[in-house]
């Protein structure tokens, strides 16, 4: 995996979990690969990969079975949905409208380019 500058590694490892989860690869109560196996997989030191999982457990997304492993929440998803909600409304969507007004881009505009992508148009 390469890593960009702009955001902290357990951050970005912490995205391709989501992205496990947002598509269903991981499901409620799925047990997730060990610290020691994603530091491999990612290239990482395991203690950043242990920070990964330290934020996904305070975020309530995965837990820990002592001696066994961790496993991704019942909740998981649905809190993995909220989490990426707000990231994308606190910092995606700003730059994104930004960007709209500074091209002259309209919702109209936005809509057409996402039908072509999507199939019927976005209501």
């Amino acid at each position: 995996m390469e890593f960009k500058d702009n955001q902290a590694i357990y951050l970005q490892i912490a995205n391709r979990f989501f992205e496990n989860i947002l598509k269903k690869e991981w499901q409620a109560g799925d047990k997730i690969p060990s610290i020691r196996d994603m530091a491999v997989e990612f290239e990482v030191n395991p203690n950043t990969t242990m920070r990964t999982f330290n934020y996904l457990q305070d975020k309530g997304i995965i837990y820990n079975k002592r001696g066994i492993g961790y496993f991704l929440a019942d909740d998981g998803l649905e809190k993995t949905i909220a989490l990426k909600k707000e990231q994308f409304v606190e910092e995606d969507l700003p730059v994104f409208l930004k960007t709209m007004k500074l091209l002259g881009l309209s919702l109209e505009d936005l809509k057409a380019y996402a039908a072509k992508y999507e199939g019927p148009s976005i209501n």
